[in-house]
């Protein structure tokens, strides 16, 4: 099976501009190819986690990844998926965020010479003359094209700025200056980004001529991952401070069973015949099979021991046993009691179960709260200093979210 055909056997590829050429270059190991990232947080999530498997998959083919930060797209904001306008960040924070995700790629992606390679857009499109960057790219765009792409349709009945209009514009000369400057010939994108892309490889064409080579290709989920990282406590992110790795273990021991097998080959390295062979797992089979992707992708995002100690964790949580496991614990302290006591209002906020106490009191009246095994439907529920110590009192929140919280 060449790379190109694993790619598809995995349901990675939805479109390409030129399968034929597409193929030949990554089969080759010969495409230099870039993903974008817009900087909109300090640490990736789920929804980057397709790109991210795509990017060390094809590293390891021979072929070389150009990670794109969005340091200059990131100060219009993409439309995409959106039915509001994005929030407006500083330089300072846009710079910050990128920072962090360059630390967080460098798991997955091995920068270097000859190897890959990061750039950040702020540094040609913070510079660019307005009046000559409209005269000399502007007569490539239709303006009754760009409306037809979907990405703008669906903003058209709320309103959409003339800031984000220029988005796609900006992303076309991303792809643009990638050719001209470092030899990018490929880019990747979710299904979402499709009109945008589409727009890099026209311009390239109209500027350069038609023999210019510059291909696209979209990954069938990516646009459906970004939908991936919400769970009770939000968004999951790939920083251990933000998700735990018990909690990243947990989201996906959790996945639905329609899409554990799916999740197993876009996401996974196991080989894509033994994926296969899990096809016919059915019952408490799948169960085994969501287990195996939550320690592949634990263990990918976390490192190894991380990923056993979250193992450990749900299986000593679920199945008993595994004394001291990774279980998400809160340590609080005398000065979080009152009287003595803590009631489970506040020991939910302290445990980041609950964002707030309104919504704490809300789980506890619809008795999606337990502790210590025991469902609590008074949120007036008071629990002893003594009852805090020792093991601790875990809490559980919904089917999905747990925590020990120990007074120290």
């Amino acid at each position: 099976m060449t790379v190109y055909e694993e790619l598809q056997a995995r349901g990675l590829i939805a479109q390409v501009t030129s399968e034929e050429e597409v193929s030949k270059l990554v089969n080759a190991g010969k495409a230099t190819f870039y993903i974008g990232f817009d900087p909109t947080a300090d640490s990736l999530h789920v929804g980057h986690f397709m790109a991210l498997c795509l990017m060390k998959r094809l590293q390891m083919a021979g072929n070389r990844p150009v990670v794109l930060i969005g340091g200059g797209t990131g100060m219009i904001g993409d439309p995409s998926g959106r039915t509001d306008m994005r929030k407006m960040m500083t330089p300072e924070t846009i710079q910050h965020n990128c920072d962090c995700f360059k630390k967080q790629m460098e798991r997955f992606i091995e920068f270097g010479d000859d190897k890959a390679i990061m750039v950040n857009n702020a540094e040609w499109l913070m510079d660019l003359n307005y009046i000559e960057f409209i005269r000399d790219i502007g007569p490539c765009f239709s303006v009754n094209n760009m409306l037809r792409a979907e990405c703008y349709k669906q903003r058209m009945e709320k309103g959409l700025s003339f800031l984000e209009f220029n988005y796609m514009i900006m992303q076309s000369y991303d792809f643009y200056y990638l050719f001209q400057h470092y030899g990018c010939n490929m880019e990747f994108g979710g299904d979402d980004q499709w009109s945008n892309m589409l727009g890099g490889t026209e311009l390239i064409r109209k500027k350069l001529g038609k023999d210019a080579h510059a291909m696209t290709i979209t990954l069938l989920l990516n646009s459906e991952g970004k939908k991936m990282g919400k769970t009770v406590g939000g968004a999951v992110w790939l920083d251990p401070e933000k998700t735990t790795p018990y909690d990243f273990y947990q989201y996906w021991r959790n996945v639905g069973d329609a899409d554990v097998l799916k999740c197993l080959r876009m996401l996974t390295f196991l080989p894509i015949e033994q994926i296969d062979e899990m096809d016919k797992w059915e019952g408490s089979k799948l169960n085994e099979a969501k287990e195996i992707l939550a320690f592949e992708l634990t263990k990918l995002v976390h490192g190894d021991e991380e990923a056993k100690k979250a193992e450990a964790g749900a299986k000593a949580l679920f199945g008993g046993g595994a004394e001291g496991a990774a279980i998400p614990t809160t340590e609080i302290k005398e000065t979080d009691l009152v009287d003595g006591k803590a009631d489970i209002v506040s020991l939910l906020v302290l445990t980041g179960l609950c964002p707030s106490r309104s919504e704490a009191r809300r789980a506890v009246q619809q008795g999606g709260v337990e502790a210590g095994g025991e469902k609590v439907t008074d949120f007036a529920k008071n629990f002893t200093a003594d009852e805090l110590r020792g093991e601790g009192l875990m809490l559980k929140r919904g089917k999905k979210a747990f925590n020990r919280v120990i007074l120290k």
